[in-house]
């Protein structure tokens, strides 16, 4: 159902086993927040990005999230995003995902999201069955990316994520920000290999890439976006860019 920002909607109070709803939102912070329900994502255009579960992950209009309930989480659009959410009660439906997940978006699977976002609360359940059926079909069989950043959880490394995540501050090289921190290099590598599972060079290089994604997804130009992430110029950053997705930002966005 299309609902505008001053529409109440608390999906847990609802006595639907499914719930889909499309709206055009500005500037929005969900804020952390739970529910019983598991949701889809999608935002056809511009970007939204996502913290839960420790991790910060990008949604640009190639790839959808999937949040099993139960799940904190927060959602953040800076940009106008034509945003769809679908909320399945696992209590009713089968063949639903059991894992945190980012799935590239196939036209069939889009196609299903944007009618199912627009039905009505009440649809009647027997004809809604096939198109959930095909749509739960379709998400297993849907590609996993990971367009995910594992955040690190050390007192030590708090403030410092704080603003990396309030883009106040870039990640530094790992000298520079050892000094920011005021810790040696060794330690902080030490403690993104523990908190992350990653060295913090290549911690780096996956925001840049995310922070990347999601400049792109706000039509800035990749001249813009190079100059912004420190690149030494604007041919690095097509390099990088292409050496970890495997496209030229431009086709990537496209």
């Amino acid at each position: 159902m299309l609902i505008d920002g001053n529409t109440p909607f608390y999906v847990d109070d609802m006595p639907y086993s499914f719930v889909g709803i499309a709206a055009q939102i500005g500037k929005h912070d969900s804020g952390m927040h739970i529910h019983n329900r598991a949701q889809l994502l999608f935002a056809p255009h511009g970007c939204m990005s996502i913290t839960l579960d420790g991790q910060h992950c990008v949604l640009p209009p190639t790839k959808i999230a999937w949040i099993p309930a139960g799940i904190e989480h927060c959602a953040t659009m800076t940009n106008v995003v034509a945003y769809r959410s679908l909320y399945f009660d696992p209590l009713a439906i089968d063949n639903l995902p059991t894992e945190l997940s980012i799935f590239s978006v196939t036209p069939l699977l889009k196609e299903l999201i944007e009618r199912m976002a627009f039905w009505e609360w009440d649809k009647p359940s027997n004809e809604q069955a096939n198109t959930l059926a095909l749509c739960c079909e379709e998400l297993f069989y849907a590609e996993k990316n990971e367009l995910t950043l594992p955040l690190p959880k050390d007192k030590r490394l708090a403030l410092w994520l704080e603003k990396v995540k309030q883009r106040t501050l870039l990640p530094q090289p790992l000298n520079e920000m050892a000094k920011h921190i005021g810790a040696s290099s060794k330690t902080i590598s030490r403690l993104f290999i523990k908190e992350t599972g990653m060295p913090y060079q290549a911690w780096r290089q996956q925001w840049r890439l995310l922070t990347a994604i999601e400049q792109l997804s706000e039509k800035k130009s990749v001249s813009v976006v190079a100059h912004a992430l420190e690149f030494s110029s604007d041919s690095a950053f097509i390099h990088f860019f292409k050496q970890h997705t495997g496209e030229t930002p431009t086709h990537y966005i496209k």
